[in-house]
């Protein structure tokens, strides 16, 4: 069903009139008089990936996620490369304070991840055989999910695990999983996952699927055909992610996105936003007009999300621009500062705050 200008306007108006159409919106129309945080009863919770050292060490990055946050994911802290630096090693310390901090705060926490290709320690590349392969896969979740059994009720299962466009015509991404299991991976650690902690949600996802980019269509129709066949052979997923790294230049494919979502809330599955930001480098220097453009990409990501369905959570990849990895990858030629999260580095929201605070709180 293609996403009509009719939907889009009843979308806007429910929220409260947020950017529609494809003409940018005035900065002064995004800004608004929103309440400075999410309420507790938002339809949808909003949260944020966290960082143990600011965490640790700064008032103001804890009263951040305390006034904005519903639910926390750490950062970094659970993947193999940092968790588990040896086979026998496993490092909980800094995933444990993140976890406390959000019991304490009253705050859901989310598990990231058990299986990806990414950040992964150098001892894996001494696995030779599938029987090793498995059994340190198997270990891993078994370790990992018991350890937070009953606390962590959603788990990023499966990470990237599609294959960019543009580096191959293969469906799924290289890893040590699939050269020694084949797609067989997926299901060894969906229903490892499964068996060890029966009452948490598990969710598979994914990046770059959400531009007009012909590479990004081309990923989102793979990332769906995925889902069916893991769907067929029964896997237990329940959740289907939207990292939503937004390439700020790049407009977002609304129609395509109505449609995936359609199409994966028809096969029974929910939609996560998992680690929204707007990768800004190639944007304008102007702060206002750059604010403009990040508010309206991710407009144009939730608007046709929340038409079809009510997502189960808008989490951001950070909260404050103090804190983002796009400027690692992407850091801007001008010298300025990346502007890609809802609040500023002096914790200040920002026009896109005001955005995802409509699609949070807006009515049912």
């Amino acid at each position: 069903m293609m996403w009509s200008r009719r939907r889009m306007l009843a979308c806007s108006a429910a929220l409260g009139g947020a950017v529609i159409g494809s003409a940018r919106a005035p900065l002064s129309a995004l800004q608004g008089a929103p309440p400075r945080a999410i309420d507790p009863a938002a339809r949808v919770p909003f949260g944020a990936a966290v960082r143990p050292l600011p965490l640790t060490q700064e008032p103001a990055y804890r009263a951040a996620l305390r006034d904005y946050c519903q639910q926390l994911t750490p950062e970094g802290v659970l993947c193999w490369e940092h968790l588990r630096p040896t086979r026998q090693q496993f490092r909980f310390g800094e995933a444990d304070t993140i976890l406390a901090f959000a019991e304490a705060n009253g705050m859901a926490t989310r598990g990231h991840t058990l299986v990806w290709y990414g950040a992964m320690p150098a001892w894996t590349k001494e696995i030779g055989s599938a029987r090793e392969a498995e059994r340190e896969l198997v270990t891993h979740i078994e370790r990992v999910m018991g350890h937070y059994r009953g606390r962590i009720k959603t788990w990023h299962v499966l990470n990237e695990p599609i294959h960019d466009p543009n580096e191959s015509t293969e469906e799924l991404r290289p890893s040590v999983w699939l050269r020694y299991l084949g797609e067989r991976y997926i299901d060894v650690a969906f229903r490892t996952a499964r068996q060890i902690d029966p009452s948490v949600e598990l969710v598979i996802n994914e990046y770059d699927i959400e531009s007009v980019d012909a590479a990004q269509r081309k990923k989102r129709q793979a990332y769906l055909q995925l889902v069916r066949k893991m769907l067929e052979r029964n896997l237990p997923l329940q959740g289907v992610g939207i990292q939503g790294h937004l390439h700020g230049e790049l407009a977002i494919d609304r129609d395509g996105i109505y449609n995936f979502v359609s199409q994966v809330q028809a096969l029974g599955l929910r939609i996560h936003v998992t680690e929204l930001d707007v990768i800004d480098d190639k944007l304008p220097a102007s702060v206002e007009e750059r604010d403009a453009i990040i508010a309206e990409r991710v407009h144009d990501l939730l608007e046709p999300i929340s038409a079809v369905t009510r997502p189960a959570v808008i989490a951001c990849w950070g909260l404050s621009d103090r804190y983002t990895w796009v400027p690692i990858y992407f850091k801007r030629s001008d010298g300025l500062a990346n502007r890609s999260l809802p609040l500023d580095h002096g914790y200040r929201p920002k026009p896109v705050w005001h955005v995802i605070n409509r699609f949070c709180s807006g009515p049912a």
